[in-house]
């Protein structure tokens, strides 16, 4: 028998920039509980879900009251009674309260953070991890991509690349995955202290890229990799979040003073594809720049992953796979603002054939949801930041208990 949600309270909690944000717990006539909280982004696609903020004065106008009145005066009514394993039925509620696809009425925060308790609360109806209830065949555990550097939004501009990860190719389980690159992060650590007094991190947790340039970020993340024993590009491979819609103008692409047209400019990535063991290269070319993204695809030997391209978009991920300008889809449940439309946009990628990543945001909390549905989706990829910072390392144990409680030892296959 059905379990129908009879309690929905939400509050304004706190994310890892010092910021509020929206936490929903949801409780069922059976006595299940569970909580969703929403992330935040600090660079974010101008199609994705909105946040709904209070405006004023208050903590800069980003207080989020405004999203929890929407939860408790308009979200509750609607979903007391409904049976809280019907997520595609309670999602499609949500839509139907913002006829607004970007949630600009309700608020993409607030139904984010909805539909993830919903999701909570079910697994817990059903005594079973929300991994599980998402996809009971899961054989594997998503491979990490793990920021060592943070840049762009994530780092006041200090270079206009927006992440420099390390993604472990040579390991076989999570756990050795994770300690590669807590191996490498640490090697780079040194290097950087080398240089001259560490500046702290970035918002996600990376060292603070004390480096000259792209090139130079790149060549030391290389040479921490082999500090700390490992080949690059056959132990561990580089991941790269471009970002590019952070800086390009109306003529191109412009990194420190310089403008590159957009020829140029996937030139000079794929200059870097070539000569450093880059595997895969996200949103290369800005949100709406279709002609960098088909050239990126053309030119780099990384894959080319589509963010702020797509926003978890299942139209976009099917139309962006058919003309070949993606390799892979990053998928972000507060981009979409429902689990089912961001688990639309992961089959959207699958029946394309694209590679699917399961992605955090630079605001995050201790609520670890994308640990599961990167899981029960079968993601290739799974990132959320650096191995550093508690809303990190919360994700990343997360993982770890995850494959050791239900006896999953496999690691993806490595993509690029």
């Amino acid at each position: 028998m059905s379990d129908p949600i009879v309690y929905v309270h939400a509050r304004e909690v706190w994310d890892s920039r010092g910021l509020p944000t929206v936490e929903v717990e949801i409780m069922t006539a059976g006595g299940a509980i569970g909580r969703g909280i929403a992330p935040a982004g600090a660079s974010t696609g101008r199609r994705e879900a909105i946040e709904l903020r209070d405006g004023g004065r208050r903590l800069g106008g980003r207080g989020t009251r405004k999203a929890v009145a929407q939860v408790m005066e308009v979200v509750a009514p609607a979903l007391r009674g409904i049976a809280v394993d019907d997520q595609a039925g309670i999602d499609a509620t949500l839509d139907g309260l913002d006829d607004d696809p970007q949630r600009s009425h309700l608020g993409g925060n607030t139904t984010t953070a909805v539909s993830l308790a919903v999701a909570h609360t079910a697994a817990v109806s059903a005594e079973v991890p929300l991994w599980a209830r998402l996809g009971a065949d899961a054989t594997f555990i998503p491979r990490p991509q793990i920021q060592i550097l943070g840049g762009g939004a994530h780092a006041a501009n200090r270079v206009a690349v927006q992440d420099f990860m390390a993604y472990p190719l040579s390991a076989t389980t999570i756990t050795d995955a994770l300690s590669h690159v807590a191996e490498t992060y640490l090697a780079v650590g040194d290097l950087l202290r080398r240089r001259g007094e560490p500046r702290g991190v970035a918002d996600e947790g990376g060292h603070w890229p004390e480096v000259a340039d792209t090139r130079d970020a790149l060549q030391l993340i290389v040479e921490g990799m082999e500090l700390a024993g490992f080949r690059p590009g056959t132990d561990m491979g580089i991941a790269l979040d471009i970002a590019a819609t952070q800086f390009k103008v109306e003529e191109g692409y412009c990194i420190g003073g310089r403008v590159y047209s957009t020829e140029e400019w996937i030139d000079e990535l794929a200059a870097f594809s070539a000569e450093f063991p880059i595997a895969t290269i996200e949103d290369p070319a800005g949100e709406d720049d279709s002609l960098g993204m088909t050239l990126a695809v053309e030119r780099l030997k990384s894959v080319v992953v589509g963010d702020d391209f797509l926003v978890t978009d299942e139209r976009r991920v099917t139309e962006a796979a058919r003309q070949h300008q993606i390799g892979a889809a990053l998928i972000k449940v507060n981009q979409a603002g429902t689990v089912s439309r961001a688990a639309a946009a992961a089959a959207a990628a699958r029946a394309a054939d694209v590679a699917v990543i399961v992605s955090a945001r630079s605001g995050e909390t201790e609520d670890v949801s994308v640990a599961h549905l990167a899981t029960g989706w079968n993601a290739d990829v799974v990132k959320v930041g650096s191995i550093t910072r508690g809303e990190r390392t919360a994700k990343w144990n997360e993982l770890i208990r995850i494959a050791d409680t239900a006896g999953i030892t496999r690691l993806a296959p490595p993509i690029g």
